[in-house]
């Protein structure tokens, strides 16, 4: 709670004193070494103010009444002043002045204060509804959009109300010159940028969405993935180094699975359960989209589980740094020209070993755990085409 202190003070306008002697009564209002002085609307003569007491003298005319309004006026300032206190944000004078007007108190934030408090709250439901490693990403971007506004506007924020379109086009400009991001990062940060701004709109600090007209610059990514030669010349190999041969039989584990990292690391026996058609499935809950992940097992993938022996997870816990590095070192034994990564093993399961034998669209994006079919369809879409062309290039040559 704002430990700050309000002070009400009343204060005769002598230098605008009416014919009839009496000059009009202020109040003052100070908070946080800021003034809002305002008309009370009511006239006293100065010679029966006591300014000490701040009362009228009891003698004078209209002292009960005057005296009543007064203390009136002061009781409505102190029961706006402490219920913004009770709302545990930070407040203004103005505030506290609208408060008592009866306008509607809409708080001004500034940019980057709005978003620490949207940080703040998301904080909370870290463990609840997301990862420690989502909120870190949106406090990446704040520092982005904090070092943006101080090399655009020589200033630690920027106000939120002043947001603009041109706001979004300054801020790409700054992330791909200054900051040699790439688009595809760029469009992630604005992104995650617009989530606090909407929850600002929707909670009335702002009137609109500032950037509701911008539309992300389009990527075109490749989806680079293992090809059947690829993959059996990597499952053919044995290394003699075991830490190699571990990550080797993790990397194919997800070549035939589609588990992601976390979900590799987190899967433990529990997770492996004989389904309605008799064989084994993997039964799980994906960190990311919150999507339960229902995959069978391929018997090049039950081959590998038979291998690990643990109690409690079916792999020994590797980092995905180390995993990725041992990945890189693996590929270059082999000849893998291509970048293997734990995302990889991901894509040549989607690729290589289920739209290649022809598994539909939707299934597969029900196995990769995808939140919309969308996703797939945009990630690969150009899969499907390239099979496709192999087909009908096929049918051309058997003709």
């Amino acid at each position: 709670m704002n430990t700050h202190k309000l002070n009400i003070l009343f204060v005769i306008s002598s230098s605008r004193t009416r014919k009839d002697n009496r000059a009009s009564l202020t109040c003052r209002l100070t908070y946080n070494k800021t003034r809002k002085q305002f008309s009370t609307g009511l006239f006293i003569n100065p010679n029966n103010w006591n300014s000490k007491k701040q009362k009228v003298l009891d003698d004078a005319e209209q002292s009960e009444y005057l005296n009543t309004q007064l203390s009136l006026i002061k009781t409505k300032i102190n029961r706006v002043f402490l219920m913004l206190q009770v709302k545990d944000e930070t407040f203004t004078v103005i505030d506290v002045f609208r408060g008592f007007r009866g306008e509607k108190t809409v708080r001004e934030y500034n940019t980057i204060e709005f978003f620490e408090r949207y940080l703040k709250r998301l904080k909370k439901l870290v463990g609840i509804d997301i990862e420690l490693g989502t909120w870190k990403k949106f406090e990446y971007v704040k520092k982005h959009v904090q070092s943006f506004i101080k090399w655009q506007y020589k200033s630690k924020d920027y106000p939120l109300k002043d947001l603009k379109l041109q706001f979004l086009n300054d801020l790409e400009y700054y992330l791909k010159t200054e900051k040699q991001l790439a688009q595809i990062t760029i469009n992630k940060v604005i992104q995650r940028l617009r989530k606090p701004v909407t929850i600002a709109v929707s909670e009335g600090y702002l009137d609109k969405d500032p950037f509701i007209l911008y539309k992300a610059k389009s990527v075109r990514t490749e989806v680079v993935f293992l090809s059947v030669e690829e993959l059996a010349s990597l499952e053919k190999h044995e290394f003699t180094q075991p830490r190699l041969q571990f990550v080797k039989d993790l990397f194919i584990f997800c070549c035939y699975t589609g588990l992601p990292y976390n979900e590799l690391m987190n899967l433990k026996h529990s997770n492996i359960i004989k389904s309605f058609d008799g064989n084994l499935w993997i039964k799980m809950k994906r960190k990311k989209t919150s999507k339960e992940l229902s995959i069978p097992l391929l018997p090049k993938a039950l081959k590998i589980l038979a291998s690990y022996d643990n109690e409690d997870y079916v792999f020994p816990r590797i980092s995905n740094q180390r995993y990725n590095s041992y990945l890189k070192e693996i590929g270059a034994i082999i000849g893998i020209e291509k970048k293997l990564t734990t995302h990889m093993a991901r894509r040549t399961f989607a690729s290589t070993v289920l739209l290649y034998n022809d598994v539909p669209m939707e299934i597969v994006s029900e196995l990769l755990g995808h939140s919309s079919m969308k996703i797939t369809q945009d990630s690969y879409g150009k899969v499907v085409q390239r099979k496709i062309s192999q087909e009908m290039g096929r049918l051309k040559g058997s003709g």
